[in-house]
């Protein structure tokens, strides 16, 4: 009998049941949702959530707040973030009462050609080393959003990483873990060891770790702008850098560097306009996605159906088709993009799912005919809004320690094409392809919600699934992030061209076994996934009560944090 018990036990606890009852809310809910007046910061580290909120509390506004917690975040979270990365945000001005988006993504070294690429007999971009690297976008992104939005002066937005660099702070089990594995991958990189090796290893959790090189880097951009990173002492270090290691990144593509101001774009979903950036990012995916699921009464399904998780994943699978197809920097190439967000081009790829079978494969649709990262939205008492995002992508970045400036180098170049004719082809002065984006949703012209989930191309998955959680299934803020979820991957990459054999479905734990079994019937490959899942973050305004709701995520070291 006891075995039979503990057996039971083991299949209850392996299907993501809750740990406990809750008094009020969803049984799946980690916690209540944070409520304040005055003003709200949602990051993935507390450390940078306390630095925003003291920042709104010194009188800073929520752009002064996430370019300090963004700084932030680069040094405690060094595995997914830091000013050798691009930036992307979206701002709600209480001012002028609209929203504001910013592309600081940056582009691929001007010496460097295909034909370079070529001749190695590559058929794609490495994930390491110096060719990967394109010029960091990051804190140029901090100068355009503090010129057209800040307060405070710099100085004072940015003392708080400088001091925990120089001084020290506990590294989380998480990020602990997580340079526990980069060590391994980059330790022989010139000045990784000297930057983030301290007694010869990765900070262990718990233990105090110091970054006095990124504390004297910050101090130079604080003291002279955004021009002491890209056309001073820091910009030649990183062009002597590069030249050392076999690299094309020079101080001349530095120097040219500029952020662009553009416009978001969005769909209305069910009453509800959600609001993304164009490409060269994969924003659109989520209004896709969106735009296709609307046709279906996903409410009267429940977000545990089997039904809505098919219907989801081959929205995705349509959408990603159309990704790798017309996703790419628009100065290069023009993307239909208003026929891209039509709702009778959705009705048709709607049309190409069959309501009970997966599908292997999809063409790309013809609409001319018919996006590991940190992210953070802050909230200030003036009624301003910041969804930001910002990343290395894949993890840490490229490997490219440069000098003593206590930081790594992107390796976003790596979601270039190498094939001649594609959109995202590489070319010199181009912006890559980009997964990292920030949403925002709005309500008859008012702010509603600013919010983003990290990770790779479970970005637009995630936030569709945010999106269908509050809107559809009526959950709280907390709740939307917390729920069980889905991630379809194996579509198509914006170097590839086709889906292979459908895919794999993973689903995180807390879906029933039932759900599982009958979409493993309709022709689902399901898969398992660790760490997969995306990072949610994200805040609410409610117009009534005159209050702000947080959320924060619950797999990480999210914190949510007002007052």
């Amino acid at each position: 009998m006891q075995k039979s018990f503990t057996l039971i036990l083991v299949l209850v606890c392996s299907i993501g049941l809750a740990a406990q009852d809750r008094v009020t809310g969803l049984t799946f809910a980690t916690r209540s949702e944070v409520i304040a007046r005055n003003g709200m910061a949602c990051t993935s580290q507390p450390l940078a959530t306390q630095v925003a909120i003291d920042i709104l509390k010194q009188g800073g506004t929520a752009i002064d707040a996430a370019i300090a917690a963004n700084a932030m975040l680069g040094l405690v979270e060094p595995t997914g973030s830091g000013i050798g990365g691009d930036l992307f945000a979206i701002v709600w001005d209480a001012k002028t009462r609209k929203l504001y988006g910013l592309n600081a993504s940056g582009r691929s070294p001007q010496s460097l050609t295909l034909q370079y690429f070529k001749d190695k007999g590559m058929t794609q971009i490495p994930a390491t080393g110096p060719l990967p690297v394109s010029v960091p976008g990051c804190v140029d992104g901090w100068f355009e959003l503090h010129d057209k939005f800040g307060k405070l002066p710099m100085q004072v937005v940015l003392a708080p990483a400088i001091h925990y660099a120089r001084e020290g702070f506990p590294v989380s089990e998480l990020i602990a873990y997580y340079l526990g594995r980069s060590e391994n991958l980059f330790k022989d990189f010139p000045h990784f060891a000297d930057t983030y090796m301290p007694g010869g290893h990765t900070p262990s959790k718990g233990e105090v770790f110091q970054n006095p090189r990124l504390a004297h880097t910050l101090e130079i951009i604080a003291r002279q702008g955004r021009k002491g990173f890209y056309e001073g002492e820091i910009a030649r270090k990183i062009d002597a850098h590069m030249k050392q290691v076999g690299g094309f990144l020079s101080y001349k593509d530095l120097a040219a560097h500029r952020s662009e101001w553009v416009e978001p774009v969005s769909v209305n979903y069910r009453g509800y306009d959600v609001w993304e950036l164009p490409p060269n990012g994969q924003g659109m995916v989520a209004l896709q996605m969106l735009n296709i699921l609307e046709g279906y009464d996903l409410k009267s399904l429940g977000y545990d159906s089997p039904e809505y998780i098919h219907l989801f994943t081959e929205a995705k699978k349509l959408a990603f088709e159309d990704r790798a197809r017309y996703y790419a920097d628009p100065a290069f190439y023009e993307a239909p993009l208003a026929k891209l967000l039509d709702k009778n081009y959705a009705a048709t790829r709607r049309a190409l799912i069959q309501p009970n079978r997966a599908g292997k494969s999809y063409p790309p649709g013809f609409p001319s005919d018919a996006n590991n990262t940190i992210y953070m939205t802050v909230a200030d008492k003036e009624g301003n809004m910041v969804s930001l995002i910002q990343s290395n992508y894949r993890g840490m970045g490229s490997g490219v320690v440069p000098g003593d400036l206590g930081f790594m180098l992107q390796d976003r170049g790596e979601m270039f094409s190498l094939t001649e004719g594609h959109p995202n082809v590489f070319a010199p002065g181009k912006r890559p392809f980009h997964t990292i984006i920030p949403a925002f949703i709005t309500k008859n012209g008012e702010p509603y919600i600013s919010f983003g989930v990290m990770g790779g191309d479970m970005q637009p998955q995630g936030h569709v699934q945010i999106v269908v959680n509050l809107v559809d299934f009526g959950m709280n803020l907390q709740e939307a992030g917390d729920a069980p979820r889905i991630y379809h991957t194996g579509s198509s990459e914006p170097t590839d061209e086709v889906m292979k054999d459908g895919g794999e479905l993973c689903l995180e734990s807390g879906f029933s076994y039932e759900t599982i079994r009958r979409l493993r019937m309709m022709g689902h490959v399901i898969g398992y996934n660790i760490g997969g899942y995306g990072g949610y973050q994200a805040i609410r305004w409610d117009p009534v009560q005159k209050v702000y709701y947080g959320a924060s995520e619950s797999r990480k070291d999210g914190q949510a944090a007002g007052y």
